[in-house]
């Protein structure tokens, strides 16, 4: 991890020496990382941006209520860096805005909760000027953000008005990477043959994310992945994407030595599925029902990695009529999904997403444990439940 950031200290001095140790880190934790030791017990989370960092106030006291563990956040290097820092790998850089952030992590500390922050956005002046989806054009701009971003969230980062910042020991390099609307591009087509782009490029980003926050602080652990359910491995189709499987193998192939945790979203994939069921092996999905091909696939590949679960979630209907199930089934499913995920002895992490339901029925999440106007459904009460 990263070494300590003192206050007023430049740590942007230090990135070219950090990335001298880069092979080092990565060869030792190679060694490090296979270790199978169980993890003291999953530990259950929320996920919901729109709640956590845009009404801190207000949520983290639910969070409290609910008996959250670990509350899942986006860290958006673009929003974070909306121009291009002098200083990238120093949290003190003047280009740098982590007020949300600050906000966030404190709040998580006042009520106990660990905070699992996921980089992800690549400002436009580190890719060309594309959208956020795409990465930069140099990995070592995404390495220096991680840097800084642990350094400033180490547990010894004291802000220039006094303010000792709380510890931030959980990251997550990216978001479904294999979902063309979170990573691009899934495929490349060259002298008329298309072949997988996002796993090599993916592979590069976990690397920096990982190297740059074990650099940076001591005791954190990194996951990558956080790969989507499903994906067609068709490259001319309307959305091209890769199954997740299919993915794992292509992020090895592609080099990715190391990772502390393998995260991914087993969402169901039909309204009348429960968490028990299998989709069809022909779909190549990876959901809760055979999230064990995903984990021997990755003993397979990696050895006896952790897995985290880092979004789940049954949609209900009201409102959404097309995906969603009654109020009853989603408490119930609730229950029976983490009952699943927490009798896996591979499982570290189980996410539900979100917390509240999202007002765009259409085009938005209606999992959340309360309605869009703040109402819980009885899967508040299960939640609330769970660890008892």
């Amino acid at each position: 991890m990263l070494r300590r950031a003192e206050t007023g200290k430049r740590a942007g001095t230090v990135v070219a020496v950090r990335l001298l140790a880069l092979a080092a880190v990565l060869l030792a934790a190679t060694v490090v990382a296979t270790s199978s030791a169980a993890a003291p017990g999953m530990q259950l989370a929320i996920f919901d941006d729109a709640q956590t960092l845009g009404r801190p106030a207000t949520t983290f006291p639910l969070l409290k209520k609910l008996h959250v563990q670990v509350v899942r956040m986006t860290l958006n290097w673009r929003m974070v860096a909306t121009r291009k820092p002098a200083s990238p790998g120093d949290p003190l850089d003047p280009a740098y805005n982590w007020a949300q952030y600050d906000t966030a992590v404190l709040d998580a500390a006042r009520y106990g909760i660990k905070p699992l922050f996921t980089i992800w956005g690549t400002p436009a002046w580190a890719n060309a000027g594309r959208p956020a989806n795409y990465a930069p054009t140099n990995m070592h701009a995404l390495y220096s953000f991680a840097f800084a971003a642990a350094s400033r969230y180490s547990g010894n980062f004291v802000r220039t008005d006094g303010t000792q910042l709380p510890a931030v020991r959980l990251w997550l390099a990216w978001n479904e990477p294999n979902n063309p609307i979170e990573l691009s591009p899934q495929f490349t087509r060259t002298k008329g043959k298309w072949t997988m782009a996002s796993p090599a490029i993916y592979a590069q980003i976990c690397t920096a994310v990982y190297a740059a926050v074990h650099a940076a602080e001591d005791g954190a652990k990194v996951g990558c992945g956080a790969t989507a359910p499903r994906g067609d491995n068709a490259p001319e189709s309307t959305r091209p994407s890769i199954s997740p499987i299919a993915f794992l193998k292509a992020v090895k192939a592609a080099g990715l030595r190391t990772f502390d945790a393998w995260a991914h979203h087993p969402y169901y994939g039909r309204p009348d599925e429960t968490p028990a069921t299998k989709p069809p092996s022909w779909e190549g999905a990876v959901e809760l029902g055979n999230i064990g091909a995903l984990i021997t696939e990755l003993t397979k590949l990696y050895g006896p990695r952790r897995v985290w679960i880092t979004e789940y979630g049954f949609q209900t209907n009201p409102p959404d009529r097309l995906f969603g199930v009654s109020w009853a089934k989603q408490a119930a499913y609730l229950r029976q999904a983490y009952a699943l995920a927490r009798a896996n002895t591979r499982i570290d992490l189980f996410t539900w997403f979100p917390l509240r339901d999202e007002v765009n029925v259409a085009a938005g999440w209606q999992s959340g444990l309360l309605t869009a106007s703040g109402v819980a459904k009885p899967a508040f009460a299960a939640f609330e439940h769970l660890r008892g």
